[in-house]
């Protein structure tokens, strides 16, 4: 009887670890009727997170039906319901609501994360994000239908609530995203409202004159030290008793882990990320491992962890897929790690900036770090070609990008 590898999710992660454990399996001349790899997700298709702060979110997409059928990689379309950890069993249900079932030898569990939604009066009736593609489209629909709205400052004002990483890029991209929806001539207004009293306060004060450079630049404002306490149609409350009129919000205040992360019967941090040893397995589920903004890992000696961001979960989803079919096959597993760290955060028509180590070292800035921000956005980001040698090549563990 065949055994089966399932990956749960189609992101980064899972794509990576379905990559991943596809190259074990041909490294040691296992044919795929004897160990089956089985990826899980609502569609064969890498949605390009990264960039859906853009314009144009509807072709932030990637398909991978071809890349798996190439490597011997079977997809189910559906979605994840249940976790049976002792039965080793997943319930699934499909698009049209027909349920179903599939067991499991190893499960990677890289289902991602999804927005955190505070209880904010308002916020889920009237606030846009670009958390997932059919939010982003969504927002894209609403910024070119401002243009039929008559002309007011409250047309023409979008706020930001939250002032991370995912909200400085938001930001840096609306002023020129309004004026293409509007016209050239309109005065636009972007406001990012942050509750720290600082821009980026994850970020820290590394990149922080240049963030703040480039936010200048760009006309964007910022309220930083309150918080937005309700939104309604035309805009928001802040926690100074202050109001804004604004008829776009977009909320971009963080992300928690994949629900199913819950039904895993192991510890998980304040994110709801499954904390795993160095070889990606869950702790008390033998059978698990976790990847991507499911997991929370060790990247190394000095104690740094993981992020939820593309930089580590496709690493992460090329480990916890060798690793999987590596336990399958009875052969050492290669341990995580992940020691070189940088961040490169886009700031729009302005350009960009990178730093280096978890102190945040600025490196590089403005036009001369687009140019990596588009290398990394534009490829590193994107799907293997659809060919075995490329593919398992990319899936290596230990796999860099080069930079050209």
């Amino acid at each position: 009887m065949s055994k089966q590898v399932v990956i749960v999710g189609a992101g980064f992660a899972g794509m990576y670890a379905a990559l991943a454990a596809a190259r074990l399996r041909d490294c040691h001349g296992v044919a795929p009727d004897a160990i089956e790899i089985v990826v899980v997700a609502p569609e064969a298709a890498l949605t390009l997170r990264p960039r859906l702060h853009e314009s144009a979110p509807a072709r932030m997409a990637a398909p991978l039906d071809v890349l798996f059928d190439t490597v011997g990689v079977r997809f189910v379309e559906g979605w994840v319901e249940t976790i049976d950890t002792t039965a080793s069993r997943l319930a699934l249900r499909n698009g049209e609501g027909q349920r179903g079932g599939i067991g499991y030898d190893r499960l990677v569990l890289a289902a991602g994360s999804r927005l955190a939604m505070p209880a904010v009066p308002g916020l889920a009736q009237f606030a846009f994000s670009v958390d997932q593609r059919e939010d982003a489209v969504a927002l894209e629909r609403h910024l070119q239908a401002l243009a039929e709205r008559p002309r007011s400052a409250s047309r023409n004002t979008v706020v930001v609530a939250g002032g991370g990483f995912t909200g400085i890029e938001t930001a840096a991209e609306l002023p020129a995203r309004l004026r293409l929806a509007l016209g050239d001539d309109s005065e636009v207004h972007v406001v990012i409202v942050e509750r720290a009293e600082a821009i980026g306060p994850d970020l820290g004060p590394g990149p922080r004159p240049v963030i703040e450079q480039a936010l200048d630049a760009l006309g964007v404002q910022r309220r930083l030290g309150v918080a937005v306490t309700s939104v309604d149609a035309n805009g928001v409350l802040l926690s100074d008793g202050a109001r804004i009129d604004a008829a776009t919000v977009i909320w971009t205040g963080g992300v928690q882990a994949s629900a199913l992360t819950r039904q895993i019967p192991a510890e998980r941090d304040g994110a709801g990320r499954l904390l795993v040893d160095r070889d990606l397995r869950v702790p008390g589920a033998a059978s698990v491992f976790a990847a991507g903004d499911a997991a929370s890992a060790q990247t190394d000696e000095a104690g740094h962890r993981t992020l939820m961001s593309c930089q580590h979960a496709m690493p992460l989803g090329r480990v916890a897929g060798n690793n999987a079919m590596a336990d399958l096959l009875g052969v050492p597993a290669t341990p995580y790690v992940q020691p070189r760290y940088v961040t490169c955060l886009d700031l729009g028509p302005w350009g960009a900036v990178l730093t280096q180590g978890w102190q945040r070292q600025v490196q590089l800035a403005g036009a001369e770090a687009k140019v990596l921000k588009r290398q990394i956005n534009q490829r590193w980001i994107y799907p293997p070609l659809a060919h075995r040698g490329t593919a398992f090549e990319m899936a290596e563990p230990g796999y860099h990008p080069t930079v050209e």
